[in-house]
């Protein structure tokens, strides 16, 4: 009895910490409608900040934690007014959730510069020494991680029921544009919403980071738990947002006490999955969201530019001619990069049939490539299959879980979609991490054999590039084919107007799984290359964070293009290596560019080279009634 009492207190203690960050989800959703995954990190900013000024220059508690929240409210209103809130009127809920992802870099990549990759811990405020109430331990920090999420539940709480700025705030969440008509200031509700979100995630970090170990990239943890917390409690209101975080650090401190923590993060990462399949709205919300706003409904797609044919057909000989060549004059080590860069291109390109032309958003892209790499290094290392025998098992594997996934989520769209296949994407992680046995765990699957092909054997860089090269060509060439026939004619009916394209006889369910399957197979294939080329693979190269940077490439190199992409991997996979010195600066440029391009490139970098030349022409993606007649025809 005294173990349970242990780890309930326990789990009380490490929920009330994902219900801050919980808190700071529901406030941006309820007013402006946008999944904010930058929240945890600005969590890590009041921390950081509170150990320079308290740790460092030896300010008393109560000045170093006003200076750290007003760091993190002046970070979030930099933030917020220069890419956030003007994205509101221009991007639809999907795209701005990857949007907020660019400023989860952008911040990760600013404490990276200013903090290092060094971890931190704030000392208790009062004392070392736990607490013993019959038999059971309690750190004195609990009593005031619990205050704090008791103060801030009460303010927020006054805030929107006793004040005329949250009758304000109350209508921006009911019906924007009405209350835009009434004169309210949306845009400066929906900038206030988000800085004082980051303010209250601030004050989280500052209460808990004395109870563990923090350093830049932590808030990427802590905004997937409050995420977690948010959506069990529903997204739409303050007390769900609380009782989801207190349920999920119960349900973690049981599972992971009486079976372990593999099991826990199993648990919770399932059980995010089934409420995001069966009950979006959360398990303990049972009114309504928030009214659809004429911004969330409608869908925004850009113009794409082509090249003329001619200029295309001249284009890809003078690329894949010096392509061939690149293995002559580079060095090896630019050349092991490019391999890399070719591998991620061909899980990109398949990432561009699920999202630039289908327009179904999916942040779980890596788990697919994890599913591949394990399957085919454990067939080939660990059973002495042949290389192509365990890349093929991870294929059929890969399609397995793509086909079950689709077709539970095939109901879910945009946002939804997107948060699925995250939850997807992190089970993976939890289960490459967990099965020591199987995958090597944190340590990683080594002795995985390079790639043989009868009597050829790829285990030098040039090789490996080659095969590479091979693979992405015919894979490109496949694509091609496929998107301007009429399954791909099918799918870009279907992202422009899915009721429509269903009325004119296509099959939308059928198509989204088939684009998914695609996706997941390309991504499958890459996850196989990528253990043969390093004969290692270890869950830190195919997490998470992989699938946000193939998003970023993406949406970089230029969506509905399929060789758009390749720039976007050129850019995040070549400039780190030949700029070495620099190197620290990759995740705020990733951040960087992918903000910029949302926001000032919709058409990627493609878009802007095919912009510059007189002889394109556009393919509006919304082209009307005669495009999806002519997806149904198959002409």
């Amino acid at each position: 009895m005294t173990t349970f009492i242990q780890l309930l207190i326990n789990g009380i203690l490490e929920g009330s910490v994902y219900a801050i960050i919980a808190l700071g989800f529901s406030l941006i959703y309820r007013i402006s409608g946008v999944v904010n995954l930058a929240q945890g990190a600005f969590s890590i900013v009041g921390a950081l900040v509170m150990f320079t000024c308290s740790e460092t220059l030896g300010w008393p508690l109560l000045p170093a934690g006003l200076a750290a929240i007003a760091a993190t409210a002046v970070m979030a209103l930099l933030l917020g007014r220069a890419a956030f809130v003007p994205s509101l009127s221009r991007l639809p809920a999907s795209s701005m959730l990857m949007m907020t992802a660019g400023l989860l870099s952008i911040i990760n990549g600013i404490l990276l510069i200013v903090w290092g990759n060094v971890p931190f811990t704030l000392p208790q405020f009062s004392g070392e020494a736990p607490m013993h109430v019959f038999g059971v331990s309690v750190v004195t920090q609990a009593f005031w991680i619990l205050g704090a999420c008791l103060v801030i539940i009460v303010a927020l709480h006054y805030l929107f029921s006793h004040t005329a700025l949250g009758n304000a705030l109350r209508a921006c969440a009911e019906n924007a544009r009405a209350a835009q008509l009434m004169g309210i200031d949306v845009d400066g509700m929906a900038l206030f919403s988000f800085t004082l979100a980051a303010v209250v995630a601030g004050v989280g970090g500052i209460f808990f980071g004395p109870v563990t170990s923090f350093q830049y990239d932590t808030g990427t943890t802590i905004t997937i738990y409050g995420f977690i917390a948010v959506v069990l409690g529903g997204m739409g209101t303050s007390m769900g947002a609380v009782v989801g975080g207190v349920a999920l650090g119960i349900i973690n401190q049981l599972a992971a006490g009486y079976m372990s923590s593999l099991f826990a993060q199993a648990v919770t990462l399932g059980l995010l999955l089934a409420t995001l399949l069966f009950r979006p709205t959360g398990l303990f919300f049972s009114g309504t969201l928030r009214r659809m706003d004429v911004r969330e409904g409608q869908q925004v797609y850009h113009s794409v530019r082509r090249l003329g044919v001619s200029t295309r057909i001249a284009a890809c000989v003078i690329c894949v001619g010096a392509a061939l060549a690149v293995p002559a004059v580079v060095t090896d080590g630019l050349l092991r990069a490019m391999v890399i860069m070719g591998i991620l291109f061909i899980a990109v390109i398949g990432l561009d049939v699920l999202m630039g032309y289908t327009g179904q958003v999916s942040l779980g892209q890596s788990g697919f490539m994890a599913i591949g790499g394990y399957t085919a290094g454990i067939l080939s290392a660990t059973y002495g299959l042949p290389p192509l025998i365990g890349i093929a098992g991870g294929l059929v594997l890969s399609l397995a879980c793509a086909v079950a996934l689709s077709v539970v989520t095939v109901r879910l769209s945009g946002i939804y979609l997107a948060l699925a296949t995250m939850s997807f994407g992190l089970l993976v992680d939890s289960l490459t991490l967990g099965l020591n046995d199987v995958t090597g765990g944190p340590s990683g699957l080594v002795g995985i054999p390079s790639i043989s092909i009868g009597p050829f054997v790829f285990d030098s860089a040039e090789s490996m590039y080659y095969l590479v090269l091979a693979v992405a060509l015919c894979s490109l060439f496949v694509l091609y084919g496929g998107m301007r026939s009429g399954f791909g004619r099918a799918l870009q009916a279907i992202r422009t107007d899915p009721i429509a394209a269903a009325a004119l006889g296509i099959n939308v369910r059928r198509y989204r799984m088939a684009a998914f399957c695609i996706a997941a197979g390309l991504a499958s294939l890459s996850g196989s290359l990528y253990a043969h080329f390093f004969n290692f693979l270890a869950p830190d190269m195919v997490n998470i964070t992989r699938s946000f940077e193939m998003v970023a490439m993406l949406v970089l190199g230029g969506e509905a293009t399929l060789v758009g992409p390749v720039m976007g991997a050129a850019i995040l996979t070549l400039l780190p290596t030949v700029f070495q010195p620099l190197a620290q600066y990759k995740i705020l440029a990733e951040g960087l560019l992918l903000v910029l391009v949302f926001r000032y490139m919709p058409g990627g970098l493609y878009g802007m080279i095919v912009g510059a030349f007189g002889n394109r022409r556009r393919e509006p993606e919304a082209s009307g009634t005669a495009k999806l007649a002519t997806a149904r025809s198959g002409r």
